[in-house]
């Protein structure tokens, strides 16, 4: 995930959580071959790039499910063209395509997870709790299921397990509840809507906005992010050499669950070891800078 820190003339700066430990933990060679499967903006594939450029035949692999992500890491990582193949992929996807460049040797990987700010700070794409934008939340575009369909179509019981399941919301009930009784006065088509309903109803406390775990559990829905990312995770520790690490950045704890079973379970049959005995979260000085970091959490294994 990473922070914008500055939108002028459609043009984005960022900065890359926990960059310098990621890049730390892969352990990047100038001649290994590695995988962003979230390349994102660009920050983290830019970084192993820069290391790459010093070897002779290293070659990274980019993917993201955005087509918006592709064309924006396209353009930032143009200098390193010929050290980068940029794809299109969901996570579920990511052994089919490593299968096709006839790539079972990686390196590393790199996974990091959650949504950019650039997918948050842009209304159009409905992820937004603070920019009224169309209740859409979908990472590919292309992809036929929308938040909006969730909110006006699925039932209490369906909503109230979803907001509980995906984002622990100890309120899934109630809000569940809410939400189908205002639908049958008016459908709910912006995320100003969802915003405005559940926050006259339920109290904030803090500075975080009361529909921000439903909000998360809507986007993880729409875009089956927790089963897609057990598939992705489980297609690429196997294509991974011996020495090679695999670096997962996660931003929730239903994410960091995910991943803390799929490493336990490599870790059991013999094929991985952990290489920090706890996740790494991101400095006092990075939190300061970038709010968003808070929550993060990395975890390494390391082939066998």
């Amino acid at each position: 995930m990473t922070r914008v820190t500055s939108l002028m003339n459609d043009e984005y700066t960022h900065d890359s959580v926990l960059l310098k430990e990621a890049i730390e933990y892969l352990a990047v060679d100038g001649e290994g071959k590695y995988l962003d499967a979230t390349v994102g903006l660009g920050g983290h594939a830019e970084a192993i790039l820069q290391i790459l450029a010093q070897g002779h035949k290293g070659i990274m692999i980019g993917t993201d499910v955005d087509p918006e992500a592709i064309e924006r890491a396209s353009s930032r990582l143009a200098d390193y063209a010929a050290r980068h193949r940029l794809i299109r992929a969901n996570f579920r996807n990511l052994g089919q395509v490593l299968d096709e460049l006839g790539i079972d040797d990686l390196s590393g990987a790199l996974f990091d997870l959650g949504v950019s700010s650039l997918q948050l700070d842009k209304a159009s794409r409905g992820f937004s709790i603070m920019r009224e934008g169309p209740l859409d939340m979908r990472l590919d575009p292309g992809a036929s299921l929308t938040a909006a369909q969730i909110v006006n179509e699925w039932p209490a019981e369906q909503l109230s397990l979803l907001f509980r399941e995906y984002a622990d919301e100890r309120r899934a009930g109630k809000i569940a509840k809410m939400i189908v009784a205002a639908r049958e006065t008016q459908p709910f088509v912006t995320t100003a809507q969802l915003a405005a309903l559940i926050e006259s109803k339920i109290h904030r406390t803090g500075r975080t906005h009361p529909a921000t775990r439903v909000f998360q559990a809507l986007r993880i829905a729409v875009n089956q992010e927790l089963e897609n990312l057990t598939r992705g995770l489980e297609a690429v520790i196997p294509r991974i050499q011996s020495g090679g690490r695999l670096v997962v950045i996660s931003f929730h704890s239903i994410e960091d669950r995910i991943v803390k079973n799929v490493f336990r379970s490599f870790v059991a049959d013999g094929s991985c070891k952990n290489i920090l005995s706890t996740p790494l979260s991101p400095s006092d000085a990075e939190l300061n800078s970038n709010a968003r970091a808070r929550s993060a959490k990395l975890r390494v294994v390391e082939k066998i």
